[in-house]
């Protein structure tokens, strides 16, 4: 006898085709049969040793987070409810740059202080790693969700060339593609840049194209946080699918937006772009997350310049008047690389986590209203929480535009992606709450795509674009990666004010058919495990 059936649900199955009533059976971690409603009549329905009543529900394959920002949350957080409860069964980590492997004992030191904001210092986890390979060993002791790993470019960069802002010599950038293409071997699913983060950044076209060649070799794809979002938006998405064509690479945009007032109305121009590349050959997705504003860390504000060197040079700068007074200067007058070319306007700036208990008065009020508050400048205000709290503060930054949003989810390569940063006290609420927010907002109030449409861009499309095989629909033979929802009532708990609310709506998870959400409630169970690249 089976596991378990899932009866009389209504199944989404991820490809886009209409809803169906079926019966669901489970089986070893995967879907061994399903019996639609029309083929059960006058016959014996399957019986398994489980049975969950799924009427009413709409039963979909789980979600897959195109990008994510849970390289240590899964290590430190067993629980990790930010993302099961929303239904995510796999998350892509490694993003935007800079993560924890491949490292050696210096690099990791460098890189855990640089991206404290996203993940923490990590002083709670053991860090026996130093390869791909071994972190996805360590994420396959047990995980609450599946992870697949981007190789990130300015990690390997600081580990080969450092933090500087140079040319790698021919010894050095050979020693970077090696890098990539061993991560690859060891089941990494593509690369990915922060090209507004040091020490990304500093990455001149010929090196990314490099390297993407050896991604292209390897079947993987390239996942850019591009130079900017702002001021010069559309050359830099065009820079992209210009360096992965020359490269023969897949491309996957990250988090694709028009932000900034240089932006506003000019999402159809960027799909335009879009649409010509794809006309002409050209392989490539991009994913977004349903919210307007962003997210990331304050120091990632600055100039690219003032962080040459690594954290404890960007600490020395900031402390240093004269050259502090160019940075602000660079910031509020000329548009830093690291602001994306805008002039930063402080009243859009929010602070959403310090580490420093001491300066948590700072967290749910911009910078402008803190720096009003103590009858100071914003710079002055700004510059003491970054030297206060070591470059530890996130913010988030009100900066989007709706019809951007609305207008980018509706193209046909979109995926979703929460790019949820799970620290500080106030994170965005998209960390929490990015895929019932689809569900419920944008497909259920406001009918900008179907159901169907939807859980589409939620999981075969994303599965697709990872090269996985077997997972992303509800098929027979599938991985039981699921998800059971209330499509009347799904939506994200999670707001702006009480950012770490949990949707409602989803009362079932599983993960190669066990159950992670059950009625509702966290299980203990960790089925999650390392995705790794599919060979060929």
């Amino acid at each position: 006898m089976a596991e378990l059936v899932i009866r009389d649900a209504d199944v989404v199955d991820g490809t886009g085709a209409p809803a169906y009533r079926a019966d669901v059976v489970v089986d070893g971690g995967r879907i061994v049969s399903i019996v639609k409603e029309a083929a059960a009549a006058g016959c014996r329905r399957p019986t398994a040793t489980r049975e969950l009543d799924a009427a009413g529900l709409t039963l979909a394959p789980g979600f897959i987070d195109m990008h994510a920002h849970s390289d240590l949350a899964l290590l430190r957080d067993p629980d990790h409810s930010a993302k099961a409860a929303q239904g995510v069964t796999l998350e892509v980590i490694g993003q935007d740059g800079l993560s924890y492997a491949p490292v050696d004992d210096r690099t990791l030191a460098e890189v855990r202080s640089a991206i404290t904001g996203w993940n923490g210092h990590g002083d709670d986890i053991d860090f026996d790693w130093r390869s791909v390979g071994e972190y996805l060993d360590r994420l396959d002791r047990g995980i609450a969700v599946n992870a697949a790993y981007l190789i990130p470019q300015g990690t390997v960069r600081a580990l080969v060339v450092g933090w500087d802002d140079r040319e790698p010599t021919p010894a050095e950038l050979g020693r970077m593609r090696r890098l990539v293409a061993e991560g690859l071997e060891q089941g990494a699913v593509g690369l990915s840049s922060g090209l507004t983060y040091t020490p990304g950044m500093y990455a001149a076209d010929a090196e990314l194209t490099e390297l993407c060649r050896v991604v292209a070799a390897y079947g993987g794809y390239y996942c850019p946080h591009h130079r900017s979002y702002g001021a010069g938006a559309l050359e830099a998405y065009r820079e992209m699918v210009t360096l992965a064509r020359e490269a023969g690479c897949a491309l996957h945009l990250a988090h694709a937006t028009m932000n900034f007032g240089v932006n506003k109305g000019r999402a159809p121009e960027l799909l335009a772009l879009l649409d010509e590349a794809l006309a002409a050959g050209a392989d490539i997705t991009l994913d977004t997350y349903p919210y307007t504003p962003g997210s990331t860390t304050l120091a990632a504000l600055l100039p690219g310049w003032a962080s040459e060197g690594g954290p404890a040079a960007v600490l020395r700068r900031l402390a240093d008047p004269e050259t502090a007074e160019r940075i602000r200067h660079q910031l509020e007058v000329l548009g830093s690389d690291g602001c994306h070319g805008v002039p930063v306007e402080w009243g859009t700036v929010e602070i959403s986590g310090v580490t420093s208990p001491a300066l948590a008065g700072y967290v749910g009020r911009t910078v402008a209203e803190s720096s009003a508050a103590r009858a100071e400048s914003p710079w002055t205000t700004a510059r003491r929480l970054l030297m206060e709290d070591r470059l530890g503060p996130t913010i988030l930054q009100h900066v989007g535009h709706e019809d951007s949003v609305r207008l980018i989810m509706r193209h046909r390569v979109h995926t979703g992606g929460s790019d949820g940063i799970l620290q500080g006290a106030r994170p965005h609420p998209r960390a929490y709450g990015t895929f019932p927010h689809y569900l419920g907002r944008y497909v259920r109030e406001l009918g900008v795509l179907s159901l169907e449409e939807c859980v589409a861009r939620l999981t075969s499309r994303p599965a697709a674009r990872l090269r996985l095989p077997d997972r992303g629909a509800v098929k027979e033979g599938y991985r039981a990666d699921l998800v059971l929802f209330d499509a009347a009532t799904v939506a994200a708990g999670s707001t702006f004010e009480a950012p770490r609310t949990l949707p409602v709506g989803i009362p079932h998870v599983l993960i190669d058919g066990r159950s992670v959400i059950e009625d509702g409630h966290r299980t203990d169970v960790l089925a999650g495990r390392a995705v790794r690249r599919t060979q060929g």
